[in-house]
């Protein structure tokens, strides 16, 4: 559960936004996070991943070396994120993209 804080934390996200972008109870979450729930089912792991914008293995991954925030923006940038810029984002007059 420390891979999901730290992936939730470089997003800069608390645990009730994280809680609703997987799909938990947020009440749940905090059991889960805080270790009151050792031994989340298969289907909350892949809540969690889908949380974080990545893959189950990625969380599931002990042997590499711990998360940075700079690892978060990379490539697994959250999905919020991406469509908040998105959004932001104007068309050109002329109609061109």
């Amino acid at each position: 559960m420390a891979r999901v804080r730290q992936f939730r934390e470089a997003s800069g996200l608390t645990q009730e936004q994280f809680a609703e972008r997987a799909g938990l109870d947020y009440k749940y979450y905090q059991h889960v996070e805080a270790g009151r729930r050792p031994n989340p089912e298969l289907i909350t792991l892949l809540k969690l991943a889908k949380g974080t914008g990545r893959e189950l293995w990625e969380l599931l991954k002990f042997d590499g070396p711990p998360l940075a925030v700079a690892d978060d923006q990379s490539e697994h940038g959250s999905k919020a994120t991406a469509a908040k810029g998105a959004r932001k984002r104007k068309k050109p007059k002329g109609g061109k993209p």
